[in-house]
């Protein structure tokens, strides 16, 4: 998700030429090195979610509520790198748009729900670890198959919605001296939120989704906390103390990766929605340079969800390596174990 930010002393595109865009901006070692490093993050989004997908989507052993959620947050993250980063990283390395303004809204839109997407499903995979790890017992006949299907219909209908609408409308524009003009110049693609869409992005986008997921990580917290003092409890000869061990690992490296999860969504996504909510109030005195920064640090955001949600556990691992090895053309290896023994 990005946002052009151009001061009201700039609006006048006449200095660049007729559609022409500034020469010699960057050097062209800087340059080289930026798209080096772009092309690396966009290289490991794609890639990345890519094996998330096809080992979901492949081994039947992984077709459960949560890997569903998992799969559908990374076709959005595969997207959000197939489709929006590399016409992002073109205009961040040369600080032009060379594609036209209609491509520019169909960018900004998808650009837009898809970064919604991902965080919407990050939100709902918080939730679905809540209802395993708090009520266990209840877990299978609240998250059902059902159940998913209508909160992965909510993560990409909302944000669909909320993107097409409000950029096709330019009803984040309203109010903004001198857009008409900014708009007009075909060397830019500018997206600027007034006060009051800049507001409701900030909140829609990451206030609700961040304190959802802070707080079900506490609560998380506090019942793996107790779980560990009930089971520290129990004697050492009990009969039941293996399946209470494997239960103690599991809710910890639950409680372990939700806080990784949490935390790499606030370093990403902080910097970027904090500038689009205070932004307009300092009358869109942010440098363009910085709103470009804040961005591909949320895209970032995309690039480490599957590290997170695959490299962390050893069935990916697993899946990976027989991805590599080619093993998925074989006959009936769709059934194929993935998980550790006792795990």
């Amino acid at each position: 998700m990005a946002f052009h930010n151009i001061s009201k002393d700039l609006i006048d595109c006449s200095e660049f030429g007729n559609g022409s865009c500034p020469e010699g901006f960057r050097s062209s070692g800087v340059r080289g090195a930026m798209y080096l490093s772009m092309t690396g993050a966009i290289f490991i989004t794609i890639f990345g979610n890519l094996a998330i997908i096809i080992s979901i989507s492949y081994f039947k052993q992984l077709h459960t509520p949560t890997n569903f959620l998992i799969l559908s947050m990374a076709v959005a993250d595969f997207f959000l790198g197939f489709t929006i980063m590399p016409y992002s990283m073109v205009r961040s390395v040369e600080n032009c748009w060379y594609f036209g303004i209609t491509f520019c809204k169909v960018h900004y839109s998808f650009d837009l729900m898809l970064c919604l997407v991902s965080i919407f499903h990050l939100c709902s995979i918080a939730v679905d670890r809540f209802y395993a790890i708090c009520y266990p017992l209840h877990y299978s006949s609240k998250i059902t198959i059902s159940v998913i299907k209508r909160m992965v219909a909510v993560c990409w209908a909302v944000p669909a919605a909320f993107a097409f609408g409000v950029v096709f409308s330019e009803a984040y524009a309203s109010g903004i001296e001198g857009y008409e003009i900014l708009v007009a110049c075909s060397n830019s693609c500018p997206v600027m939120f007034n006060k009051l869409w800049g507001t409701i992005l900030f909140t829609l986008g990451f206030f609700i989704p961040g304190c959802v997921m802070i707080g079900i990580y506490v609560k998380i917290f506090v019942v793996s906390k107790k779980h560990a003092l009930v089971m520290s409890n129990i004697p050492k000869y009990a009969n039941d103390e293996k399946p209470n061990q494997l239960l103690k690992n599991k809710d910890r490296k639950a409680a372990k990766t939700l806080s990784i999860v949490m935390g790499v969504f606030l370093v990403c996504w902080l910097p970027c929605f904090f500038t689009v909510l205070i932004d307009p109030f300092l009358n869109f005195s942010t440098p363009a340079m910085l709103f470009d920064a804040f961005t591909w640090c949320g895209y970032f955001n995309s690039t480490c969800n599957p590290l997170i949600y695959g490299f962390f556990y050893p069935w990916f691992r697993k899946a990976f390596r027989y991805i590599i090895l080619g093993k998925l053309f074989q006959t009936h290896f769709s059934t194929a174990s993935l998980f550790p023994e006792n795990q």
